[in-house]
């Protein structure tokens, strides 16, 4: 038994903020300052009433109709920015798609969420305790980035994506070939919202903005996603077998576009196979990696049956890697 690819989606909100858009024109940098550093040049944020569980619902009824509204077994939602604290957004989000009472739960794994919540559906079919699983990765950042940050505010947008994982053969166009997954508490606080969890509660909202929002030590971000994505892709592919050189497609977490170049310079992914939105749609933290593939899929770039690996790191810190094969999917148009 393998977990299959059958579908694919995505979701981004309406409103468009460029590099030169308030608020970030506030900010003391420049359009190509921030194009220069991170390879973004515009990004999704959300209007305000529209929460992650919203993005979620849209990306899942687009992976479940491009798999055929198949019966789910299964959701998992990966995501930063939960409608609440509790409960979950998962069963809130099942229920909206109609799935009835089928378990559902939240996973919380910063940009690094997609891969394991891969992972999670990948275990669930394969153990046989699921057919069909949603795995979602949905975030809206712009709801605890700072606007007046330029390590952040710049850097982090929001968006959905969806992928539906069911039973197959190993051998079929999409099968999950391997996951590998790991993490570092060590190194915690790389990007970490300070106050409003119970290690420091603040139920009055008077903690500064500095420690209500996302904060991030930028370079050592940069330093250990390079690290260890590197390290992860290369470990799968030794797994796998497979040369660098036949992988068809590599889809790294959309974090910054110097970091994608470097930890694909390092495995040695030919210039060819190397795939990215970030320009357009920002860095989506959970959500950067499904909202590539549907991209992919929506244009036929990847041949059906390509070796695909995806990567990510975040904040945790933790990262991951899948290796699987391109699916066979038609575009929604």
């Amino acid at each position: 038994m393998a977990s299959v690819v059958a579908g694919v989606g995505s979701f981004l909100p309406p409103r468009v903020v460029r590099n030169g858009d308030p608020p970030l024109s506030g900010l003391d940098t420049t359009e190509d300052w921030i194009r220069k550093r991170t390879g973004i040049e515009r990004r999704r944020w959300v209007d305000p009433g529209t929460s992650t569980g919203d993005l979620a619902v849209e990306a899942g009824r687009a992976a479940l109709r491009g798999a055929g509204d198949p019966v789910v077994d299964l959701v998992v939602l990966a995501t930063t920015t939960p409608d609440h604290h509790s409960p979950g957004t998962a069963p809130w989000v099942a229920a909206r798609l109609g799935l009835g009472t089928v378990p559902a739960f939240d996973i919380s794994a910063a940009c690094s969420g997609f891969t394991y919540g891969m992972a999670v559906g990948d275990a669930w079919i394969r153990s046989g305790s699921a057919e069909c699983v949603l795995v979602l990765a949905a975030e809206t950042l712009s709801t605890i980035t700072d606007p007046s940050d330029r390590g952040t505010a710049v850097v982090f947008a929001d968006g959905a994506g969806a992928v539906v994982l069911r039973g197959g053969e190993p051998g079929e166009p999409g099968a999950v070939q391997a996951v590998s997954l790991g993490s570092d508490g060590a190194q915690h606080d790389l990007a970490v919202v300070s106050a409003g969890g119970s290690r420091r509660p603040d139920p009055e909202g008077a903690a500064a903005l500095a420690d209500r929002c996302l904060r991030m030590r930028g370079p050592d971000m940069f330093a250990h996603a390079v690290r260890r994505m590197t390290e992860v892709s290369r470990l799968l592919l030794t797994r796998l077998e497979w040369p660098v050189d036949s992988v068809g497609a590599f889809i790294g977490h959309q974090a910054n576009q110097r970091i994608l170049d470097k930890v694909a310079d390092l495995v040695g992914v030919p210039a060819t196979s190397r795939f990215a939105n970030i320009r357009d749609v920002g860095n989506t933290s959970s959500a950067s990696i499904p909202l590539v593939m549907h991209d992919l899929v929506e244009a036929g770039t990847v041949p059906c049956g390509a070796r695909t690996l995806l990567t990510a790191f975040g904040g945790g810190a933790v990262w991951g890697a899948i290796g699987l094969t391109w699916p066979d999917l038609k575009p929604a148009s």
